[in-house]
Order: C-alpha cells, then structure tokens, then sequence
C-alpha cells in the first residue's frame, strides 16, 4: 500500500497548487509524437482544477540542453499539446523563476493553468540546488507541492526533493498509481511470476536481477546483456556488445540462480541459440548460431557432425537477437505465468528490414510479446502484464500495443530502481500519511 499522502488527502481549495510532471515526451520540430505520459497525467490535473478556486503551476523538464538557448528543448510544444487534450488553455511562461513567472503566476484566474519553462535550462536543477528551489516558490508563490512524474522521483534534484523540503509535498494519482502496481507485482503477484529482462548491460541492472532472484518463478535473460551471460559461460561472442569486466558478476548471479533452481519451482533462462550477423544496420545476412546444445546445428549436418561455425560466433559477427530456440521457452514460459515484468527488448527490434524483409533483429521480441498478449494466447489465461518503461516503452509504442499490456510504465529509470528494492529520493521526501 502507498504510505505518502496524495493529492486527495489534502484540502487544495483556493490553493495555488504546484506540480512537477514529467513531460519529457519526443518532439521535432514543434510536434510532439508520443504524448503518453501527458495523458497519464491528466487525471491528476483534472482532479485539482475540480477542487473549487484552485490555480495549477506546472514544473517539468525536457531533453537535456546545455544551456536555456537549446530551444529545441522547450516547453511549448508541450504547453500547445496540453491545450489540446484538456480542452482548455495552458498559458506558458518563459522561464520557470524571475518577475515574468511572477507575473503571470499572479495573473492566472481561479481554475487556471501555467506551464512553467523547462527547469533543465538551470544547471541548478540537477544539483538539487536549495536556493534554486526557493526562487521556484518565490517565483510562483506555490503553497502546496505535488509530485506526479514518475520518471524522474529516482534524482534527488530541484523540482524532485529540495522543493518538497520548502512546501508541503504530496504525490499525485499517476506516481501513487505507479508505485502500487509495481509494488504489488513485485511483492504480492499471482504466480507463477515470470520476468523477461533485456538491455544493454547487466551492470545497469545487477541489483534489479539480484532482487528478482529472490522474488520470481522464472527469469528470462535477452537483449545485449545476455551475451555477458554467454562469455561467462565460456561462449564465444565475436564482436558483440558485451561487458567483459562484468563477467564476475554475471558468474555470480549464474552461480545464485543455479542454486534457487536446486532448492526451489525456479528457472533461470540463458539464450541457448542467436542471431549473429556483420552488421547491426541490416543490411547483411543473418544465420542462426546453435550455441548450446547443437541440435539445430546437428539436424543441418546429419549425416555429418556439424562444423564449428554452426555452434561458434566469428569474431566479426554480432549476436544481435536472441535465436527462435531461446525465444520459444521463454514464450511457453510466459504462456504459463499469471504474472510477467518486462524490461528490455530480446534484440536490437528498431531495425527495419530492408526490400519489405521482416525487421531482423526483432524475431524473438515478437515472438515473446505474442506469448503475453497475441492471438495465440488463450484470453482467459493471459498473464497481467508489467512493461517496465524506457526502451521497452518504445518498442511497444512502435508497435501500437500500449492498450493490449495491462500497465506500461512512464518511468524507465524509476520502475527499475523500484523493482531494484531501492528507495526513490522524489518518493521519501513526499509527507508519509
């Protein structure tokens, strides 16, 4: 159960309410492409302008601009998006301190909304500056603070921590909504729980990995990082984005997994085949390597034994997908789960075929989401379904599933460190019930 108080448990009325979002949405050109986490928002929104004289200041960040000339990273677009979907105006301020904020801040009627400017125009913002907070309050003469962007609670910077040090700080109906589901999943989920885990590096995700060990049923490793599995294992992975100096590491959680698979219902999968080619763009042929335990690559060379280079990746190759062995057990694994947490796709999915070719690196992630959403998953069986943000986020977008996967996080960075056991810096700051 949540322990911070939310927005619902305070009186807002005739209050000047302050609110950090997290706009941090695509945009080019003045056109925003994905305004997922500006919809999740809105209920929030919605219920503080339904509280009778309130006015709404909205703090937010976008990109990372080395300076308040990056206006690629403005706000406005956003400020425009907003309008649209509230059916109201957003006024927008051009900075988020100083005499115009205050003015206009001043100026906002009874039932008004002013988005402020991106806050990362103030190197301030991410060294949780103190005084930079003050001028915030200053500035907007904010009265009650509330915390609704998910994403960014992991930082302890300005608009997350130091200024709910100053206001009365409360979390918003998104951030309590996100931190009970992935709570509960972790802590209370209906079993079997299964966690499909990709990604670049294993040293971004050592202790979401060491706390899962002791959580899940069944832990599935894809993406980059399982080829750290793989060279700890002994295998051969070419010229593969790997992490050598994690290997240690990687024995370690072997070693750990091995053990919870002797004493407990528990699998650990590691890829058993992959996807190699030359290049990551797609533009080279693609083979099968049968790593583990040849039997593809036996099948091929029957009546012969099968050369090296059917269960070897040369050092010129990239394994840039996990292989369809590899990926079938961990769809028949996710067919018999009641519960999967997803973070990371299986291969490089962004990669479009070329000449109307099947994108070729995204094989296995297809075949994966299909066990946990797709037709060929039994309605009344399907598991809920836990899509961790960032990376993985995009891939669904992409494909225009968000509606079909039962929560797809806002917060990359966020849902991983909550799923890590870690405690979020924006969250604890926030005032306890």
């Amino acid at each position: 159960m949540f322990t911070k108080k939310t927005v619902k448990e305070v009186d807002l009325s005739g209050k000047r309410v302050l609110m950090r979002a997290d706009y941090n949405v695509p945009a080019e050109n003045g056109v925003i492409s994905d305004d997922y986490r500006l919809k999740q928002n809105l209920p929030t929104i919605q219920y503080i302008l339904e509280q009778p004289n309130t006015k709404l200041i909205i703090l937010s960040h976008l990109g990372r601009p080395k300076s308040a000339d990056d206006k690629q990273f403005s706000l406005a677009p956003v400020a425009k998006r907003l309008s649209e979907l509230l059916q109201r105006e957003v006024r927008f301020a051009p900075d988020c301190i100083g005499t115009q904020v205050k003015k206009m801040a001043d100026e906002l009627p009874a039932g008004g909304i002013l988005l402020l400017e991106n806050v990362r125009f103030h190197p301030e913002e991410e060294k949780n500056d103190e005084n930079f907070a003050k001028a915030i309050v200053e500035s907007t003469s904010g009265e009650i603070f509330v915390q609704d962007g998910f994403g960014v609670v992991h930082r302890a910077h300005a608009t997350t921590d130091a200024i709910a040090k100053i206001l009365m700080g409360v979390a918003g109906l998104l951030l309590e909504k996100e931190v009970d589901i992935i709570t509960n999943a972790m802590e209370n989920p209906a079993r079997p729980l299964t966690v499909v885990v990709g990604g670049a590096k294993i040293s971004d995700k050592i202790d979401f990995l060491n706390n899962l060990l002791d959580k899940a049923d069944c832990i599935a490793v894809a993406g980059a990082m399982a080829n750290t599995f793989l060279l700890a294992e002994g295998f051969k992975v070419g010229a593969s984005l790997a992490e050598p100096e994690a290997v240690d590491t990687a024995k370690e959680i072997l070693e750990r997994a091995r053990e919870a698979e002797k004493t407990r219902d528990f699998n650990f999968f590691v890829p058993v085949d992959a996807v190699v080619s030359a290049s990551k763009e797609g533009d080279q042929p693609t083979r099968i390597v049968d790593l583990s335990s040849h039997s593809l690559a036996d099948i091929q060379a029957y009546p012969k034994k099968p050369e090296p280079p059917s269960y070897e990746v040369a050092e010129t190759e990239m394994i840039l997908d996990i292989g369809p062995m590899s990926a079938s057990t961990i769809a028949g694994a996710v067919k018999m789960s009641s519960t999967v947490i997803w973070n990371g796709t299986a291969g490089i999915a962004e990669v479009k075929g070329i000449a109307g070719a099947s994108d070729p690196f995204a094989h296995a992630t297809h075949i994966i989401v299909d066990a946990m959403i797709g037709a060929s998953n039994n309605h009344q069986n399907k598991p809920y379904t836990l899509v961790g943000g960032g990376d993985t986020d995009s891939y669904v977008d992409s494909q225009g599933l968000r509606d079909d996967f039962n929560h797809v996080s806002t917060g990359g960075g966020a849902s991983l460190e909550l799923m890590s056991g870690k405690v979020l810096p924006g969250v604890n700051v926030l005032w306890d019930k």
